[in-house]
């Protein structure tokens, strides 16, 4: 039997990137995906492309053709009662939840447009929004009586943070350590439930959030703590299904008596 046979993962930002490959590796280990995504422009602070429809229908497709089931919908995890209308339905279909990955998150690394709204938004998607995907679907989890596992994807950033001027820097590391402060006040409130709560911290993967032409200009400038960001080990960019491997072995039962961690998959960047 796979791993996470039988079970169900509510998976936000899942239309490419690190959301695609939790998607595909978890529906693999025989989970059922409700995986939501905004498929637009997420606000004025984002500064490079956000996923479109046609990359929602992509996961759908990788899923599926490994034999997965998946009922993606589009939703915006700043709005609370448009991602509970997407998590009922996912849940109408399957039956029940047991994992919840908060991975949808922005950054922004271009100059200041309008600093306090770039601020909020980045706010209001990374740690706002992992706090209302945990919140519409915990009551589900609670109710089943079976336990479960949920993950906020932090960053490196988010136990190591450089030096930037820039509002949208500042934001990301913010809303990135704040998870760490929301992962252990819900690990200790849901441990009685054996529910576990821990983030993870990548360094930088190959994703669209970094594979970009502002990541390209900060790094080439090395400006605003992108200097900083080196790992330790001799690797540069990891890739998402590195970081799924991590996930999948923290949701299943091998990790049942991990809660309360923040796991650093970062090649040694917070090292040094």
């Amino acid at each position: 039997m796979r791993s996470l046979e039988g079970r169900v993962a509510f998976i936000t930002g899942v239309a490419r990137g690190q959301g695609r490959a939790h998607a595909i590796r978890l529906a693999r280990d025989g989970a059922a995906i409700i995986g939501i995504d905004l498929c637009q422009s997420a606000s004025t602070a984002a500064d490079y492309e956000m996923a479109t429809d046609a990359d929602l229908a992509e996961t759908v497709r990788l899923v599926e053709q490994d034999g997965g089931e998946i009922h993606a919908s589009v939703a915006d995890v700043r709005d609370a009662a448009g991602l509970q209308r997407s998590f009922d339905a996912g849940f109408s279909q399957f039956g029940r939840v047991d994992i919840v990955v908060a991975n949808a998150g922005i950054i922004r690394l271009a100059d200041e447009v309008d600093p306090f709204t770039e601020f909020d938004d980045i706010i209001a998607t990374n740690l706002s929004g992992a706090f209302r995907t945990v919140r519409v679907a915990l009551p589900a989890m609670v109710e089943g009586g079976r336990g479960g596992s949920i993950i906020l994807v932090s960053s490196a950033a988010g136990l190591k943070g450089g030096g930037s001027a820039l509002a949208g820097m500042q934001a990301y590391t913010a809303s990135k350590r704040g998870l760490v402060g929301l992962m252990q006040t819900l690990a200790n409130d849901l441990a009685p439930h054996w529910i576990r709560v821990n983030t993870i911290h990548p360094t930088g993967v190959a994703t669209p959030m970094v594979l970009n032409d502002s990541m390209r200009r900060a790094v080439e400038l090395r400006t605003d703590g992108v200097a900083t960001m080196r790992n330790a080990l001799p690797v540069g960019l990891l890739q998402p299904e590195e970081i799924a491997d991590t996930v999948a072995w923290l949701v299943s039962d091998q990790a049942k008596h991990i809660t309360g961690i923040a796991l650093p998959i970062d090649a040694g960047f917070t090292v040094r």
